[in-house]
Protein backbone atom coordinates (compact mmCIF):
# COMPACT_ATOMS: atom_id res chain seq x y z
CA UNK A 1 0.00 0.00 0.00
CA UNK A 2 2.96 2.67 0.58
CA UNK A 3 4.20 1.75 -2.99
CA UNK A 4 0.66 2.43 -4.55
CA UNK A 5 0.38 5.82 -2.18
CA UNK A 6 3.72 6.76 -3.61
CA UNK A 7 2.68 5.54 -7.19
CA UNK A 8 -0.50 8.17 -7.11
CA UNK A 9 1.37 11.08 -5.55
CA UNK A 10 3.54 10.98 -8.68
CA UNK A 11 0.93 10.85 -11.14
CA UNK A 12 -1.13 13.52 -9.35
CA UNK A 13 1.56 15.53 -9.28
CA UNK A 14 2.77 15.14 -12.83
CA UNK A 15 -0.74 15.51 -14.17
CA UNK A 16 -2.11 18.12 -11.64
CA UNK A 17 -4.60 16.18 -10.49
CA UNK A 18 -6.32 15.73 -6.78
CA UNK A 19 -5.02 12.29 -4.89
CA UNK A 20 -8.80 11.71 -4.39
CA UNK A 21 -9.29 11.51 -8.37
CA UNK A 22 -7.37 7.93 -7.97
CA UNK A 23 -8.83 5.42 -5.90
CA UNK A 24 -6.81 2.62 -4.29
CA UNK A 25 -8.18 -0.53 -4.26
CA UNK A 26 -6.20 -3.34 -1.73
CA UNK A 27 -5.90 -6.58 -2.86
CA UNK A 28 -5.10 -9.45 -1.12
CA UNK A 29 -2.22 -11.68 -2.73
CA UNK A 30 -2.21 -15.52 -2.11
CA UNK A 31 1.68 -14.44 -0.86
CA UNK A 32 0.23 -12.36 1.94
CA UNK A 33 -2.06 -14.96 2.71
CA UNK A 34 0.38 -18.12 3.07
CA UNK A 35 3.45 -17.45 4.93
CA UNK A 36 3.89 -20.62 6.95
CA UNK A 37 6.12 -21.69 3.60
CA UNK A 38 8.65 -20.57 1.35
CA UNK A 39 7.25 -18.94 -1.89
CA UNK A 40 8.99 -21.50 -3.97
CA UNK A 41 6.79 -23.98 -2.14
CA UNK A 42 3.34 -22.84 -2.74
CA UNK A 43 3.46 -21.05 -6.08
CA UNK A 44 6.44 -18.74 -6.71
CA UNK A 45 6.31 -15.07 -7.59
CA UNK A 46 2.72 -15.78 -9.56
CA UNK A 47 1.41 -15.16 -5.88
CA UNK A 48 2.28 -12.05 -6.09
CA UNK A 49 0.33 -11.13 -9.18
CA UNK A 50 -2.24 -13.52 -10.07
CA UNK A 51 -4.96 -11.58 -8.15
CA UNK A 52 -4.20 -8.32 -9.67
CA UNK A 53 -3.66 -9.66 -12.93
CA UNK A 54 -7.20 -11.02 -12.53
CA UNK A 55 -8.57 -7.91 -11.64
CA UNK A 56 -6.94 -6.23 -14.37
CA UNK A 57 -8.45 -8.43 -17.34
CA UNK A 58 -11.67 -8.07 -15.85
CA UNK A 59 -11.37 -4.17 -15.49
CA UNK A 60 -11.98 -3.98 -12.00
CA UNK A 61 -8.66 -1.94 -12.15
CA UNK A 62 -6.58 0.19 -14.57
CA UNK A 63 -3.50 -0.30 -12.99
CA UNK A 64 -1.59 -2.63 -10.86
CA UNK A 65 1.06 -1.68 -8.62
CA UNK A 66 4.05 -4.10 -7.74
CA UNK A 67 7.74 -4.43 -6.46
CA UNK A 68 9.47 -5.64 -9.62
CA UNK A 69 11.36 -8.10 -7.71
CA UNK A 70 8.51 -9.34 -7.12
CA UNK A 71 7.11 -9.85 -10.50
CA UNK A 72 7.64 -12.80 -12.86
CA UNK A 73 9.71 -12.90 -15.52
CA UNK A 74 7.55 -13.92 -18.39
CA UNK A 75 4.02 -12.12 -18.03
CA UNK A 76 1.17 -12.07 -20.39
CA UNK A 77 0.87 -10.59 -23.85
CA UNK A 78 -2.34 -8.30 -22.57
CA UNK A 79 0.04 -6.90 -19.80
CA UNK A 80 2.29 -3.94 -20.41
CA UNK A 81 4.90 -2.68 -17.74
CA UNK A 82 3.69 1.01 -18.34
CA UNK A 83 6.03 2.94 -16.04
CA UNK A 84 8.71 1.91 -13.55
CA UNK A 85 9.26 5.04 -10.88
CA UNK A 86 12.44 6.16 -10.08
CA UNK A 87 14.20 3.23 -8.06
CA UNK A 88 14.98 3.26 -4.29
CA UNK A 89 18.02 2.22 -2.17
CA UNK A 90 18.64 -1.07 -3.91
CA UNK A 91 20.48 -2.39 -0.61
CA UNK A 92 19.60 -5.21 1.57
CA UNK A 93 20.05 -4.23 4.97
CA UNK A 94 21.11 -6.47 8.02
CA UNK A 95 19.32 -6.38 11.33
CA UNK A 96 20.81 -7.70 14.61
CA UNK A 97 24.25 -7.45 13.62
CA UNK A 98 26.35 -4.83 13.14
CA UNK A 99 27.68 -6.26 9.79
CA UNK A 100 28.26 -9.60 8.27
CA UNK A 101 31.48 -10.74 10.12
CA UNK A 102 29.87 -9.59 13.97
CA UNK A 103 27.00 -12.24 13.34
CA UNK A 104 27.81 -14.57 16.22
CA UNK A 105 29.09 -18.26 15.16
CA UNK A 106 26.20 -20.94 14.57
CA UNK A 107 23.54 -17.57 14.91
CA UNK A 108 20.14 -18.31 12.74
CA UNK A 109 19.60 -15.81 10.10
CA UNK A 110 15.83 -15.58 9.34
CA UNK A 111 15.40 -15.59 5.62
CA UNK A 112 13.13 -17.49 2.79
CA UNK A 113 14.56 -15.69 0.07
CA UNK A 114 17.76 -18.21 -1.87
CA UNK A 115 19.65 -15.45 -2.57
CA UNK A 116 19.72 -13.57 0.73
CA UNK A 117 20.63 -17.49 2.39
CA UNK A 118 22.81 -18.35 -0.48
CA UNK A 119 24.82 -15.57 -0.28
CA UNK A 120 25.09 -15.25 3.55
CA UNK A 121 26.02 -19.06 3.64
CA UNK A 122 28.98 -18.42 0.96
CA UNK A 123 30.28 -15.64 3.55
CA UNK A 124 29.54 -17.45 6.67
CA UNK A 125 28.92 -20.86 6.40
CA UNK A 126 28.67 -21.73 10.03
CA UNK A 127 25.28 -20.17 10.07
CA UNK A 128 22.14 -21.63 10.46
CA UNK A 129 19.67 -20.11 7.84
CA UNK A 130 15.62 -20.45 9.47
CA UNK A 131 12.98 -19.69 6.68
CA UNK A 132 11.31 -16.30 7.62
CA UNK A 133 8.35 -14.56 5.90
CA UNK A 134 5.80 -11.74 6.46
CA UNK A 135 5.59 -8.24 6.07
CA UNK A 136 8.45 -6.03 7.95
CA UNK A 137 6.25 -5.90 10.74
CA UNK A 138 6.09 -9.51 11.09
CA UNK A 139 9.73 -9.92 10.68
CA UNK A 140 11.12 -7.59 13.31
CA UNK A 141 8.55 -8.90 15.70
CA UNK A 142 9.80 -12.58 14.88
CA UNK A 143 13.53 -11.00 15.61
CA UNK A 144 12.34 -9.60 18.57
CA UNK A 145 10.70 -12.53 20.04
CA UNK A 146 14.22 -14.57 19.40
CA UNK A 147 12.82 -16.84 17.09
CA UNK A 148 16.30 -15.44 14.64
CA UNK A 149 18.82 -14.08 15.56
CA UNK A 150 19.67 -11.73 12.74
CA UNK A 151 17.64 -11.13 9.49
CA UNK A 152 18.01 -9.68 6.02
CA UNK A 153 15.16 -7.07 4.75
CA UNK A 154 14.98 -4.52 1.96
CA UNK A 155 16.12 -1.10 2.90
CA UNK A 156 13.80 0.83 -0.04
CA UNK A 157 10.84 -1.36 1.85
CA UNK A 158 11.88 -0.35 4.96
CA UNK A 159 12.30 3.12 4.08
CA UNK A 160 8.75 3.47 2.62
CA UNK A 161 7.42 2.43 5.59
CA UNK A 162 9.35 5.04 8.07
CA UNK A 163 11.81 2.59 8.88
CA UNK A 164 14.93 3.15 7.22
CA UNK A 165 16.74 3.70 10.78
CA UNK A 166 16.55 0.15 11.30
CA UNK A 167 19.79 -1.98 11.05
CA UNK A 168 22.75 -1.27 8.75
CA UNK A 169 22.85 -1.35 4.84
CA UNK A 170 24.84 -3.66 3.06
CA UNK A 171 27.06 -1.97 0.30
CA UNK A 172 26.88 -3.25 -2.85
CA UNK A 173 30.38 -4.17 -3.57
CA UNK A 174 29.98 -7.00 -0.93
CA UNK A 175 26.72 -7.61 -1.26
CA UNK A 176 24.48 -7.60 -4.29
CA UNK A 177 20.59 -7.22 -4.41
CA UNK A 178 17.91 -9.40 -6.15
CA UNK A 179 17.13 -8.47 -9.63
CA UNK A 180 14.98 -5.18 -9.38
CA UNK A 181 15.14 -4.57 -6.23
CA UNK A 182 14.19 -1.60 -4.94
CA UNK A 183 11.89 -0.55 -7.82
CA UNK A 184 8.46 -0.02 -8.05
CA UNK A 185 6.15 -0.86 -11.80
CA UNK A 186 3.15 -0.29 -12.53
CA UNK A 187 1.44 -2.32 -15.30
CA UNK A 188 -1.84 -1.95 -17.09
CA UNK A 189 -3.67 -3.57 -20.36
CA UNK A 190 -1.58 -3.15 -23.57
CA UNK A 191 -5.53 -1.72 -25.13
CA UNK A 192 -5.53 0.73 -22.46
CA UNK A 193 -4.38 3.49 -24.25
CA UNK A 194 -5.72 6.15 -21.74
CA UNK A 195 -3.77 4.75 -19.08
CA UNK A 196 -0.67 3.79 -21.03
CA UNK A 197 -0.42 7.65 -21.94
CA UNK A 198 -1.19 8.42 -17.98
CA UNK A 199 1.89 6.69 -16.71
CA UNK A 200 3.93 7.31 -19.18
CA UNK A 201 4.19 10.33 -17.60
CA UNK A 202 5.81 9.11 -14.81
CA UNK A 203 8.25 6.71 -16.10
CA UNK A 204 11.50 6.89 -15.22
CA UNK A 205 13.89 6.35 -18.17
CA UNK A 206 16.97 5.46 -16.26
CA UNK A 207 15.76 3.08 -13.72
CA UNK A 208 12.97 1.45 -16.41
CA UNK A 209 16.38 0.30 -18.22
CA UNK A 210 18.66 -0.88 -15.28
CA UNK A 211 15.30 -2.82 -14.23
CA UNK A 212 14.61 -4.70 -17.68
CA UNK A 213 18.18 -5.51 -18.42
CA UNK A 214 18.68 -7.21 -14.83
CA UNK A 215 14.89 -8.93 -15.99
CA UNK A 216 16.41 -10.15 -19.13
CA UNK A 217 19.66 -11.61 -16.77
CA UNK A 218 16.66 -13.38 -14.79
CA UNK A 219 15.09 -14.34 -18.05
CA UNK A 220 18.02 -15.88 -19.90
CA UNK A 221 19.11 -18.15 -16.72
CA UNK A 222 16.07 -19.62 -16.51
CA UNK A 223 16.00 -18.09 -12.99
CA UNK A 224 12.66 -19.03 -10.22
CA UNK A 225 11.69 -18.53 -6.86
CA UNK A 226 14.61 -21.75 -6.65
CA UNK A 227 17.18 -19.93 -8.20
CA UNK A 228 19.97 -18.20 -6.37
CA UNK A 229 20.79 -15.07 -8.17
CA UNK A 230 22.47 -11.66 -7.06
CA UNK A 231 22.81 -9.05 -9.78
CA UNK A 232 23.46 -5.15 -10.00
CA UNK A 233 23.28 -2.74 -13.05
CA UNK A 234 24.22 1.03 -12.82
CA UNK A 235 23.43 3.46 -15.42
CA UNK A 236 26.95 5.17 -16.86
CA UNK A 237 26.10 7.52 -19.38
CA UNK A 238 24.57 5.92 -22.13
CA UNK A 239 25.94 2.23 -20.82
CA UNK A 240 24.76 -0.01 -18.19
CA UNK A 241 27.62 -1.90 -16.21
CA UNK A 242 25.88 -5.03 -14.77
CA UNK A 243 27.38 -7.26 -11.85
CA UNK A 244 26.10 -10.90 -11.39
CA UNK A 245 26.81 -13.75 -9.23
CA UNK A 246 24.86 -17.29 -9.05
CA UNK A 247 25.40 -19.67 -6.33
CA UNK A 248 24.15 -23.14 -5.19
CA UNK A 249 21.50 -23.59 -2.60
CA UNK A 250 24.33 -24.21 -0.04
CA UNK A 251 26.25 -21.39 -0.72
CA UNK A 252 29.48 -23.18 -1.02
CA UNK A 253 29.48 -22.20 -4.83
CA UNK A 254 29.54 -18.98 -6.17
CA UNK A 255 30.41 -17.57 -9.88
CA UNK A 256 30.05 -14.46 -10.69
CA UNK A 257 30.83 -11.68 -14.11
CA UNK A 258 30.60 -8.54 -14.75
CA UNK A 259 29.48 -6.86 -18.17
CA UNK A 260 28.96 -3.35 -19.51
CA UNK A 261 27.09 -2.38 -22.71
CA UNK A 262 24.76 -0.09 -24.66
CA UNK A 263 21.31 0.53 -22.88
CA UNK A 264 18.89 -1.15 -24.32
CA UNK A 265 21.21 -3.71 -25.86
CA UNK A 266 18.69 -7.03 -24.11
CA UNK A 267 20.86 -9.52 -25.46
CA UNK A 268 23.94 -8.31 -23.58
CA UNK A 269 22.69 -9.81 -20.30
CA UNK A 270 21.46 -13.46 -21.95
CA UNK A 271 25.41 -13.04 -22.90
CA UNK A 272 25.93 -13.12 -19.32
CA UNK A 273 23.76 -15.59 -18.03
CA UNK A 274 25.65 -17.74 -20.92
CA UNK A 275 29.14 -17.28 -19.84
CA UNK A 276 27.78 -17.77 -15.77
CA UNK A 277 26.16 -20.50 -16.39
CA UNK A 278 28.73 -22.22 -18.76
CA UNK A 279 31.25 -22.11 -15.54
CA UNK A 280 28.59 -23.42 -12.91
CA UNK A 281 29.04 -26.41 -12.30
CA UNK A 282 25.96 -29.14 -13.32
CA UNK A 283 24.78 -28.71 -9.25
CA UNK A 284 24.28 -24.98 -9.51
CA UNK A 285 22.90 -25.17 -13.27
CA UNK A 286 20.10 -27.67 -12.41
CA UNK A 287 19.20 -24.67 -9.82
CA UNK A 288 18.53 -22.63 -13.23
CA UNK A 289 15.90 -24.66 -14.94
CA UNK A 290 13.13 -22.26 -15.50
CA UNK A 291 9.61 -22.68 -13.85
Amino acid sequence: MAQAHEARARLCKSHGWDENEIELVPVLASGDKVQDRPLAEIGGKALWTKELDAWLLEGRIDGAVHSMKDVETLRPDWLAIAAILPRADVRDVLIGASSIHAIPESARVGTSAPRRAAQMLHRRPDVEVVPIRGNVATRLARLAAGEVDVTLLAAAGLERLGESGVGHPLETDDWLPAPAQGAIGIECRTDDAKTLEWLAAIDHSQSRDEVLAERALLAALGGNCHSPIAVLTRSQGGHLAMTAAIFSGDGAERIDGTMTFSTGDLEAPARLAADLLARATPGVAALFAGP
